[in-house]
């Protein structure tokens, strides 16, 4: 089983190596790492597929949508294409608009965007559980729990809406295929059918009494959109039938079921639309797919240990796409896990056997795994049946027995009475009729040879609209060449298989094996004259025209048409350029039904049928062109005509006898088909080769002629141009030399009226300057005259200030003066008490020193009395000058101590007087200095 992790990367291959299990059919299991480093794993959410059933989007928690293209093996990021990340995780996808690139998406914020157009839709409020697309793709539903909304898709509109009680929510509403029925469930079980155009409702199923109630929350609609199936919180799934509107059976799914999570059909391509089994999700993982007819489980996918969380299943019925839980993506092939899909059903006509009579279930079904299931309850209801005419054949011709319980003759008889085999069953039919293998093993051998070299530029000579039936053409065509070497020659060949590839688009299988029985048995003996056309086939053809119309062949002759030109181009485009898609399929009903020859014999019908309009043609290209276009032709007269030709032309000349029977294509490995001129397909094979060869070496010369062609036109027109542009040059050099004459001219002009304005100008500017520098003058003159008076004044007041502090000095020096005065007044009053103190303390010493002197005069003279009267004299004379000088020295004494003091206070004095004249000295040499300055910058400026 292989793995791929896309990462982080943008697009990528889904698998490398197709190799599916066929044990548990697993294709591909894709998981996303958020990156190398980490191992945390992203999860995948919601899946759906488009209606081709190729391709299916995938959305991640992350927001991010992938496109896996599993034709292709391909996948792409598909927000890096519209350059547009969401960031929302998505709750539910829809793929099936009218444009195959657009899709809705809805996202956790409540609302819807459609990509590839980035509109936005938004209107609910709640998480949407289911995205709804009509099958014309214009309107689509989105269901929440508590409302669901019809949108316009052209407009992108809400067109309805509708609303519900809060205790009654919604399960789901969708419309119902191919019809404009929209069907809602609800959560009381109920179901109801409304009418998408007015909404008007048409009908409401029964809600079922007996038993518990299911509490549906899945539902699943058949295609043609008969029957619904509605599981829920049991083990039992509803089948109901939306014609009848009733309840048709019960299916009762194993014990070990719960409950149900997901239903959903699973298509087969025999069905007709009416889906036979039904895929049940339960609440264990296990998806069981059965049969709701016999309700035998069929195969199951997912396991208790790789539990699956959703599923969608490809509407053609080839592949599933599960997400696990683990939050993968898987891709199962469908083919690989049984053999009974894309099956016929049961044959038509059965065998009546006899046997014990059983009740069968009408209602209520148990499922079983095994073959045969029991009933559990009986309806009592009689099962009618219809008597076929006894006109066929027996059943015991084992030579015209079928696959599958069909018997040729009663087909043949069947074909007779209606003229065509039921649309719904024509598919099964022809796979019966001619006995197809189904050699899946042979057929992926030729398929993985790839695209032959034949048909690998297929699109150029067979263009077609539709590139999914240009692949299966090509896809077909290379698988026959790769079986036989003549198909890989054959011109014809596209146009001989294209009518099955149209009709078998999507199972090529069918499409190459029923192709290549139509070359084996209808076609034999065409590829004996190769590369020329079938001439002995034709000759057959012109026998029995012969035999039947001599008078048409006849015709022909005479104008130059051989039946290369009527029979061949009906034959090797198989009547599909002259044929409606009914009137074609109603034929090969009756040719796959008949012996090879039969397609011969409707070639002569075509033509005896049409033989008015051809005798009625002269020309060659009328008959090209009657033979290449569609006619007005009732293709049941036609069928009548060919049968008749088949009973009546003799044996000698009926085809038959020169083709072989039926022969079906061998199991497990399709027969060798060598019934062709191998020399010339080898030699054809191996010219096709040598011109091929030719044709590369002559395209690859002629690649490198058409490149040195080029190169040399290149250089031719490199030159050409290199002189054009010398030209150019040249001319546009005088071109710009008389310019810039005629510009310098201009220019002189200009310049002289430039100077003469200039001249002006400067006069005027001159002028201006002069009147500026007047003006400016007297404003500087009148500036200087108003500084000068303020300078004055400044002067005037510093002056009167310093005559004023000059003043305030003097009179403070006379203060001082006066306070000089009155201390020296004070000191000389002192000094005069002083002196008079000292001369009181003098006169009363000498006082005292006279009575003393006296005393001792006395003393004395009483001596000198006794000594000598002379001396006594000079005693008191000296005595008396001794006292005086005494007296006077202490009173200079004192005198000079006042005078000392004095003279030291008027010092003091002085010394201040001369610093405060030094300080006025310098204040008015400061202010001078000034003003002399401010003189001087206004002379200066003035200057």
């Amino acid at each position: 089983m292989q793995v791929t992790d896309i990462g982080s990367r943008e697009d990528g291959k889904i698998w490398h190596r197709k190799s599916v299990s066929s044990k548990y059919g697993v294709l591909a299991t894709v998981v996303r790492n958020a990156s190398a480093r980490q191992t945390k794993t992203v999860r995948f959410l919601q899946v759906a597929f488009d209606t081709t059933g190729e391709s299916f989007l995938a959305g991640d928690h992350h927001g991010n949508i992938y496109v896996f293209d599993i034709s292709r093996n391909r996948y792409i990021l598909y927000f890096l294409l519209l350059s547009f990340h969401t960031c929302q995780a998505c709750t539910a996808l829809a793929f099936n608009l009218r444009r195959t690139t657009e899709f809705l998406v809805a996202l956790a914020d409540y609302s819807i965007k459609c990509f590839d157009k980035v509109s936005w839709m938004r209107g609910h409020e709640g998480a949407i559980s289911s995205l709804s697309v009509h099958s014309s793709g214009s309107y689509a539903i989105s269901t929440s729990s508590d409302t669901a909304q019809l949108w316009n898709l052209d407009t992108f509109q809400r067109k309805r809406k509708l609303n519900v009680r809060q205790s009654v929510g919604i399960q789901k509403v969708f419309f119902l295929p191919h019809s404009n029925t929209i069907l809602s469930c609800f959560s009381d079980d109920s179901i109801f059918a409304w009418e998408s155009d007015t909404l008007f409702c048409k009908y409401q199923l029964p809600v079922p009494q007996d038993g518990p109630r299911i509490h549906y929350r899945t539902f699943a609609v058949t295609q043609d959109g008969k029957t619904l199936a509605a599981a829920g919180r049991s083990n039992l799934v509803h089948l109901w039938s939306l014609d009848s509107r009733q309840l048709l059976r019960v299916i009762q799914m194993p014990p070990n079921v719960k409950s149900v999570r997901f239903v959903d059909f699973l298509p087969d391509s025999f069905d007709g639309g009416s889906n036979q089994i039904l895929g049940v999700l339960s609440q264990d993982g296990v998806m069981r797919f059965i049969n709701i007819q016999s309700c035998k489980q069929i195969f199951e996918i997912g396991s208790h240990e790789d539990a699956i969380t959703l599923a969608a299943i490809c509407p053609k019925g080839h592949h599933i796409v599960a997400v696990m839980d683990s939050g993968a993506l898987r891709i199962y092939d469908v083919r690989s896990l049984t053999p009974e899909i894309s099956k016929p059903p049961q044959p038509l006509l059965k065998l009546v056997t006899k046997g014990k009579s059983s009740e069968r279930s009408g209602l209520k079904m148990k499922v079983y795994t095994g073959a045969g299931q029991r009933p559990v309850k009986t309806s009592g209801r009689r099962i009618q049946s219809k008597v076929l005419p006894s006109a066929v054949s027996t059943l015991d011709d084992k030579e015209n027995d079928l696959p599958n319980g069909l018997n040729k003759k009663r087909l043949q008889a069947l074909l007779r009475a209606f003229g065509e085999y039921p649309a719904k069953y024509r598919m099964f039919i022809w796979r019966s009729l001619l006995h197809l293998p189904e050699n899946h093993a042979a057929f992926s051998s030729l398929t993985d040879k790839g695209l032959h070299s034949a048909y690998m530029c297929l699109q150029e000579r067979y263009p077609i609209k539709s590139h999914k039936l240009q692949r299966g053409l090509q896809r077909v065509l290379s698988a026959l060449a790769h079986w036989a070497a003549v198909f890989g020659e054959t011109d014809y060949l596209p146009l001989l298989a294209f009518p099955f590839v149209k009709l078998f688009e999507n199972n090529p299988l069918i499409c190459f094996e029923v192709v290549a029985t139509v070359i084996v048995n209808w076609c034999q003996h065409w590829f004996e004259y190769f590369p020329n056309p079938p001439l002995n086939v034709l000759s057959l053809a012109e026998n029995v025209l012969v035999h039947h119309d001599k008078e048409l062949l006849q015709h022909f002759v005479a104008c130059g048409v051989t039946s290369q030109l009527y029979a061949w181009p009906l034959l090797e485009t198989l009547f599909s350029e002259v044929l409606m898609r009914e009137e074609w399929l109603k034929l090969f009903d009756n040719v796959f039904s008949n012996h090879p020859s039969f397609l011969l014999m409707a070639v002569v019908a075509y033509v005896t049928c049409c033989r008015a309009p051809l005798l009625l043609c002269t020309e060659r290209k009328d008959f090209e062109y009657f033979f290449h276009h569609r006619n007005s032709l009732d293709i049941s007269a036609m069928l009548k005509e060919a049968y008749r030709l088949m009973d009546s032309t003799p044996a000698d000349i009926h085809p038959s006898s020169a083709l072989s029977d039926f022969e079906p294509l061998t199991q497990g490995q399709y027969p060798i088909f060598n019934k062709y001129p191998t020399f010339i397909v080898e030699y054809q094979s191996q010219e096709r080769e040598r011109i091929r060869q030719q044709e590369v070496e002559y395209l690859r010369e002629r690649q490198e002629v058409q490149e040195l062609h080029a190169e040399a036109v290149r250089q031719q027109a490199e030159f050409e141009a290199w002189y054009k542009q010398q030209e150019l040059l040249l001319q546009g050099e005088e071109q710009r030399r008389r310019i810039l004459q005629e510009e310098e001219s201009k220019l002189a002009q200009q310049r002289a009226r430039l100077a003469a304005m200039k001249r002006e100008l400067k006069v005027k500017e001159l002028n201006l300057i002069d009147s500026s520098r007047r003006r400016f003058l007297k404003h500087q003159q009148d500036q200087r005259r108003i500084q000068l008076k303020r300078l004055d004044d400044e002067i005037q007041r510093k002056m009167a200030l310093r005559d004023q502090e000059t003043a305030a000095a003097v009179q403070d020096i006379e203060v001082r003066q006066m306070e000089l005065d009155a201390q020296r007044q004070l000191f000389e009053q002192q000094l005069a008490k002083e002196q008079e103190r000292v001369s009181q303390t003098v006169r009363a010493e000498v006082d005292t020193r006279r009575r003393r002197a006296e005393i001792e005069d006395s003393t004395f003279q009483n001596f000198i009395q006794a000594n000598a009267d002379v001396s006594q004299t000079n005693k008191k004379v000296c005595l008396t000058t001794i006292f005086m000088e005494y007296v006077h020295c202490c009173f200079i004494v004192s005198l000079d101590r006042g005078r000392g003091e004095l003279d030291s206070k008027e010092r003091e004095l002085m010394q201040e007087i001369r610093e405060l004249r030094t300080k006025l000295a310098a204040r008015a040499r400061a202010t001078d200095f000034v003003s002399t300055l401010h003189f001087s910058t206004l002379v200066n400026t003035s200057i």
